[in-house]
């Protein structure tokens, strides 16, 4: 789910609680739905938006030195990250 899709809940919502009026007997009411939606819309669109602007953080360190013994040169790279999953 994605910022569209809130925003599509969202916009689905409205219809519902302010464009709709149908009578269904009494036995569901449009207008709460409508609100339900719109609300379930607004989490997810700050929950994707949140996900969206929390981006992986990392450091890439490159160190070359050379090797007393062979004269050869040695490159070595570290990574350093603050996302828990790399």
């Amino acid at each position: 789910m994605g910022i569209g899709t809130g925003i599509a809940l969202f916009v689905i919502g409205a219809i519902l609680a302010f464009a709709v009026n149908v009578d269904l007997g009494g036995v569901v009411n449009l207008s709460m739905i409508g609100y339900i939606l719109m609300g379930a819309g607004f989490v997810v669109f700050l929950i994707s938006l949140i996900f969206l602007l929390r981006r992986r953080q990392s450091v890439s360190t490159t160190r070359a030195a050379v090797d007393p013994v062979s004269g050869e040169q040695v490159t070595r790279r570290t990574r350093d990250s603050n996302d828990p999953l790399v």
